[in-house]
């Protein structure tokens, strides 16, 4: 089954991979394989994109990060955790290491912009001084101090996204998955996302971009992953026009 790793000991090591998938495949019930053989590693620091066709098996790349499904063989291993291992009580305490952010935002709508970031700390139980520090920091940063007080109708498609950046943020993730980030957003609104995104990956942040958007991907030149029928078909630097030309039946 390859090596085993002691991550979680390990990740101040920037050799040591936060994601790590060891020979992994995953049938659904219907016997059908979304996943065959996949071997993955993602190190700190890095910025990658996930991208494929609908049903391509990128969204089960995804589920099995979140530890939401398991693989039916293989190994993964994210923030240091063998998640197969994990017992249902474990899971939602592993998952505070991640950043999680989807195409539709997922914001409370009863709850303030400031509200909404808050609690994803009080989840954790962060003392109230903790709260009331990190909250505006995080708004700060993706430049929405003045929208605090808000309600989330009263925002665009693109300020909710940043506040589910900033909520996916304030417990000083690991790792950040962002499952079709721009999916909802219009070009502006996806470029401002995405630079916010590479930002937080300079801070040093792990970033795990899964996009059906081609033109993001070749115009950021960062390390991209492409998935064909549950198969990685291409795992390099260059952007999805690369991939295609190499694969021209992706």
């Amino acid at each position: 089954m390859g090596k085993r790793y002691d991550l979680e000991s390990q990740l101040k090591d920037i050799d040591v991979p936060v994601i790590l998938f060891e020979n992994v495949s995953k049938e659904y019930q219907s016997g059908i394989p979304a996943l065959k053989n996949v071997n993955i590693e993602i190190r700190k620091g890095e910025f990658v994109f996930i991208v494929g066709n609908s049903g391509s098996g990128k969204s089960t790349l995804i589920k099995l990060m979140l530890r939401e499904i398991k693989p039916t063989s293989g190994r993964v291993y994210v923030a240091g955790k063998l998640l197969e291992k994990l017992r249902s009580w474990q899971v939602a305490k592993f998952r505070r290491k991640l950043g999680i952010v989807f195409q539709d935002f997922r914001l409370l709508p009863d709850r303030t912009v400031f509200e909404n970031v808050a609690f994803a700390q009080r989840v954790i139980e962060a003392p109230a001084r903790e709260v009331r520090r990190q909250t505006p920091r995080m708004l700060a940063l993706v430049g929405l101090s003045e929208k605090a007080k808000a309600m989330p109708k009263e925002l665009s498609g693109g300020e909710q996204q940043r506040v589910a950046l900033a909520r996916a943020l304030v417990n000083n993730p690991v790792i950040l998955l962002a499952d079709e980030p721009t999916g909802n957003l219009d070009p502006r609104n996806s470029w401002e996302i995405m630079r916010l995104l590479e930002d937080i990956n300079r801070r040093g942040t792990t970033v795990v971009v899964v996009t059906h958007n081609r033109e993001i991907v070749d115009e950021m030149q960062k390390r991209v992953i492409t998935v064909k029928n549950g198969i990685i078909v291409s795992d390099q630097k260059g952007g999805y026009a690369y991939a295609k030309n190499k694969y021209s039946s992706i």
